[in-house]
């Protein structure tokens, strides 16, 4: 789903050709001299910057946002040209699939569980990095257990309400420890440029993994391709072995 928009996790980097018509003259320009003032401006506009240029991006089915400079923090990108938003009064998370106790989590279920806080390192496939972001959640392994994941099991689907985007893991994966359902980023509840209400956080995996505005986790026998490993992306996504890099891990 770099972050944003779709951001890098979602989004990463997205072939040409697929999105919709070209966004405006001036909110172009406009943007891009916001995300040079991004490059430029001390760290307390920075996340300023990213609020403008997330909003640019609901507006831009082209996804030159994502081209802009934006001084260290992340990128906005999209696999649709838009999507809806949910709040605590419509967002519904089901779990699903392998389990013998399938479950629907409203925002405030998930809210009241155990939380889990983690700072890592961002890295995106395309290359940026943000260090030392934190993310706060419900790990997924908890989820699993509370669904009763099946002896047959083997893999995690995670399916979200752009109606576009998939990810999934092995069930090995998802029950690391840094494996949240991530309710809070950055020391606030995750808004929706960012994969709000809810989203994935795969710490020691590619951002691509970290599947925004999360809605379905379906356990399954098998590892199904995620969007971008349909388009050539690695399946087993680690920070610096695989997908051609060498960055230095996230954890």
């Amino acid at each position: 789903m770099g972050d944003e928009r779709v951001g890098s996790e979602q989004g990463e980097s997205e072939p040409p050709g697929t999105r919709g018509a070209p966004v405006g003259r001036r909110v172009f320009l406009g943007t891009l001299g916001l995300g040079a003032l991004g490059v430029l401006a001390a760290p307390m506009l920075q996340r300023g910057v990213e609020a403008f240029l997330g909003g640019a991006a609901d507006i831009d089915p082209t996804g030159l946002t994502g081209l802009l400079p934006n001084g260290g923090g992340f990128r906005y990108y999209s696999v649709t040209t838009s999507v809806p938003h949910k709040d605590a009064g419509t967002y519904r998370l089901t779990v699903d699939g392998l389990v013998d106790r399938p479950a629907a989590y409203t925002l405030a279920d998930l809210k009241a569980l155990p939380q889990t806080r983690m700072v890592r390192d961002v890295q995106c496939v395309t290359g940026w990095r943000v260090p030392e972001t934190p993310f706060e959640g419900v790990r997924l392994s908890h989820l699993l257990d509370a669904a009763g994941v099946r002896a047959s099991a083997g893999a995690v689907r995670f399916t979200c309400f752009d109606g576009a985007y998939s990810e999934s893991l092995t069930l090995e994966q998802a029950r690391r420890d840094d494996v949240l359902v991530a309710l809070r980023m950055r020391d606030e509840d995750i808004g929706h440029s960012h994969g709000g209400p809810v989203r994935l956080y795969v710490a020691p995996m590619y951002f691509y993994k970290s599947a925004k505005w999360l809605s379905g986790i379906t356990v399954t026998e098998d590892v199904r391709p995620g969007y971008w490993e349909e388009r050539g992306y690695d399946i087993d996504a680690w920070v610096g072995r695989s997908n051609g890099r060498d960055d230095e891990p996230t954890t």
